[in-house]
């Protein structure tokens, strides 16, 4: 039997190798390159499967007999459609989905169902740091009056799409006083973040609680209705040894 693995997560990352060496034959996916490389040994893919043709031609052709969904906790259209495919063609179908964070002593949160619902949380002529990546900063709406820096990893393609706003560009990791020095640095008031979950990006959320910062979360999409889903990699595991 083989597993597909999306592995666009540490914790992808570590199923696909925890496979490998539990001698379950395992594809790793990847949407696109990554910093990360995956262990030796494990198969794998990159590159998008050209929609949801390109997905069912996948499996048939790699023998896939079961599916991890371990994708970015915000990567809803990948969730989505791998669960209705897997459902429709009665593939075994799982979740890892790492708890998201909770606030801890010191912490001012405040959490939004969508993009649009941060400026009520952010006074005009404050600062808002968006550490939500560039993809959907269009969504940020009614910002005006405010200003906007979001971090990307790479330099931008074309100019930022608020008049009173700028691009970081910076490559993680980032230390919690690496985000304490550069939020001081740039004024910021407040931070706003998706609630990814995980330690990678905790360091930020520590910052502004050293800070006394403002914390936006944007909450996590809704998962695929009836998906099993999983919280850690070990159940990840058990559950192929078991499928």
């Amino acid at each position: 039997m083989t597993v597909l693995v999306l592995a666009g997560t540490r914790e992808g990352r570590e199923i696909a190798a925890g496979l490998a060496a539990r001698a379950i034959p395992v594809l790793a996916s990847l949407a696109g390159r990554t910093r990360r490389p995956l262990e030796a040994g494990v198969p794998l893919r990159t590159g998008g499967f050209g929609g949801a043709d390109g997905f069912r031609e996948t499996l048939a052709e790699q023998g896939i007999k079961a599916v991890i969904d371990a994708t970015h906790p915000f990567a809803e259209a990948i969730t989505q459609r791998t669960a209705r495919i897997c459902a429709e063609d009665g593939l075994p179908y799982v979740v890892l989905r790492r708890p998201g964070w909770q606030p801890r002593p010191g912490d001012d949160w405040t959490r939004i169902a969508r993009e649009a619902d941060l400026a009520a949380h952010v006074p005009r002529g404050a600062t808002v740091f968006l550490a939500t990546g560039p993809q959907r900063i269009e969504a940020f709406t009614g910002l005006e009056g405010r200003r906007v820096l979001c971090r990307r990893i790479d330099p931008a393609p074309g100019p930022f799409p608020y008049e009173n706003g700028d691009w970081v560009v910076s490559r993680p990791p980032f230390s919690v006083d690496d985000e304490t020095a550069l939020f001081s640095l740039l004024g910021v008031d407040v931070l706003a973040t998706k609630d990814s979950g995980g330690e990678d990006g905790r360091a930020k959320l520590a910052a502004a609680r050293a800070l006394g910062l403002k914390v936006v979360l944007l909450d996590r999409p809704p998962l695929p209705e009836g998906a099993q889903v999983v919280e850690t990699v070990e159940a990840a595991l058990n559950w192929a040894e078991n499928s």
